[in-house]
């Protein structure tokens, strides 16, 4: 049975978010609140806890396409190409924000990754996501949680979600309503910038 976590987004409480850095270090699942919607997530380092999503999602591990959470553009060159200068200017006017940037990965990405060309990044603007991730040391993996109700496709209640998930994971954390609008994804992976998904961000960064 998952536990049930309050943790609030304005000052996150620094024991809260290190018994959730511990699960996570334990190859444990967590759901948490972004800046967009509720993402489940694992240390991207933990192959078993990788698996565990895979299985969960209904897909083979080496087929996913999960965006990695970063605390910051320090993060980049662990596991992107080198990129140009607009890039990154296009990088720093957009995050911390509700943007996916699918950018070329290089050969530091954890192995379950290495057939990937490409990798996504995010740096929510949310306290609580930039916390587990400073605490943990490295990225987390995110992929949205969503719901069965046509009308909605993303809960936001997080009572709503632990109801859902208490068996399946290990930790909810409740930080407060989600959004149930998903992050803009923009691919800058082959130079030009192509929208995949517009979403909460706005295209606006591109002009």
């Amino acid at each position: 049975m998952a536990s049930f976590i309050k943790i609030y987004e304005e000052n996150p409480n620094p024991k809260e978010i290190a018994r959730v850095v511990e699960v996570l270090r334990k190859g444990g699942l967590v759901i948490y609140p972004t800046d967009t919607v509720y993402g489940l997530g694992c240390d991207i380092t933990n192959t078993r806890a990788l698996e565990r999503i895979a299985r969960i999602k209904g897909i083979k591990l080496d087929k996913a396409n999960w965006s990695f959470i970063c605390a910051d553009l320090s993060n980049l060159s662990d596991y992107v190409r080198q990129i140009d200068t607009a890039t990154f200017k296009m990088l720093k006017r957009a995050l911390p924000g509700p943007y996916t940037f699918i950018l070329p990965g290089n050969n530091n990405l954890p192995k379950e990754f290495k057939k990937k060309k490409t990798v996504g990044i995010r740096i929510p603007d949310n306290r609580i996501a930039h916390a587990l991730v400073e605490a943990l040391g490295n990225p987390i993996i995110s992929t949205s949680i969503h719901d069965e109700d046509e009308l909605l496709e993303y809960t936001t209640d997080p009572e709503l979600i632990y109801e859902k998930w208490e068996k399946l994971v290990d930790v909810v954390i409740d930080g407060g309503y989600g959004d149930n609008v998903a992050s803009t994804i923009i691919d800058l992976s082959e130079g030009e910038p192509q929208v995949i998904r517009e979403g909460k961000g706005s295209l606006d960064i591109l002009s």
